[in-house]
């Protein structure tokens, strides 16, 4: 199973391994330790190193390093085949508000959905209403009420595996099918990673004319298509600093009547649309070569907003979310 893997500074987070479980559990005993006394007590202080790795070796987990010290941890436990529970979510308290916690739900979403999980809950107590809002902030929302507080869920991203350039093109080909005016994509990734390649599958799906490059010293391209179909506005980002150079593009004037497609757009073409596709394309091959196009990827597709509520991603891309069913959790 590929990894899922992210560094920030000195940040670094990483899918635990049975390795990892000895100082998951002092980040867990840390972090609920100091918590202020609850009623009834919470269970976490009781776990193991042995506890904790039944648990990875049941589901999976993330855990994160600052500086080569333990940092954070989250265990991923099925309660189906496609529902997933988040467990011992803790950050040392050396860390906290230093964004461990945010990026640690980032990859468990991410990896979550590599496992084949299609939805995901957890169990937040009542007297934590900051955490709570924490979890909202990031999609959950509340499911049902429990003794002594509530379980909020969500949907998970859509996660596939990638093994060509070809299959790359094919699955923004797909993704155009279930596009229309006005949607907004983000797509993230190493150079070379396959940005481009996808933009160029979901020219083809919009039947726009023009060859789709990467607009790299232009920063954006409009592609028109026949018969009132949407026009493709394909942007590279890489150059720009912040969402203000951003605006400078004046995308605003062609939003309503095309896709919009941004390179690099992470941190950056967010407020372009509350409703929006996030796509990061990761490298899972071995060689690392961004010469190599048939290296293959994972994508992870975050659907944001109301507006994809009711757009099923994993039957419109099927051939390839169908990789990871039957995946070892192990």
């Amino acid at each position: 199973m590929p990894l899922v893997n992210a560094s920030v500074s000195a940040l670094v987070i990483a899918v635990a391994s049975f390795d990892d479980a000895p100082a998951m559990v002092e980040v867990i005993h840390a972090a609920f330790g100091a918590r202020p006394p609850l009623d009834p007590p919470s269970t976490a202080v009781d776990e193991t190193a042995d506890s904790i790795a039944e648990l990875l070796a049941a589901g999976g987990g993330i855990y994160a390093e600052v500086d080569g010290q333990p940092a954070g941890s989250i265990v991923i436990s099925p309660l189906s085949d496609t529902l997933a529970t988040f467990q011992r979510v803790s950050v040392h308290p050396d860390f906290q508000r230093h964004g461990v916690a945010s990026a640690m739900v980032d990859a468990a979403l991410a990896y979550a959905a590599e496992l084949g999980f299609r939805r995901v809950e957890l169990f937040a107590r009542i007297e934590f209403d900051e955490l709570i809002a924490f979890w909202q902030h990031r999609g959950f929302e509340p499911v049902r009420p429990q003794p002594h507080g509530v379980i909020l869920g969500r949907d998970l991203p859509t996660a596939l595996v990638v093994p060509t350039a070809a299959a790359m093109q094919a699955v923004g080909s797909r993704l155009a099918a279930v596009l229309r005016p006005g949607d907004v994509v983000i797509a993230s990734g190493e150079l070379g990673a396959g940005k481009t390649t996808l933009t160029q599958g979901i020219a083809a799906g919009l039947g726009v004319s023009g060859q789709v490059i990467s607009p790299t010293f232009v920063l954006s391209r409009i592609h028109p298509a026949p018969g009132g179909r949407p026009h493709l506005v394909h942007v590279d980002a890489y150059r720009l600093g912040d969402a203000a150079e951003l605006d400078d593009l004046d995308l605003d004037a062609t939003l309503e009547r095309s896709v919009t497609v941004v390179e690099w757009g992470e941190g950056i073409a967010e407020g372009l649309a509350e409703d929006r596709l996030q796509i990061d394309i990761v490298r899972t091959g071995g060689t690392a070569d961004p010469d190599e196009p048939d290296d293959p990827r994972t994508v992870i597709i975050s659907a944001v907003g109301e507006r994809w509520r009711a757009v099923d991603l994993t039957s419109a891309l099927g051939t390839y979310v169908a990789t990871f069913e039957g995946a070892d959790r192990g």
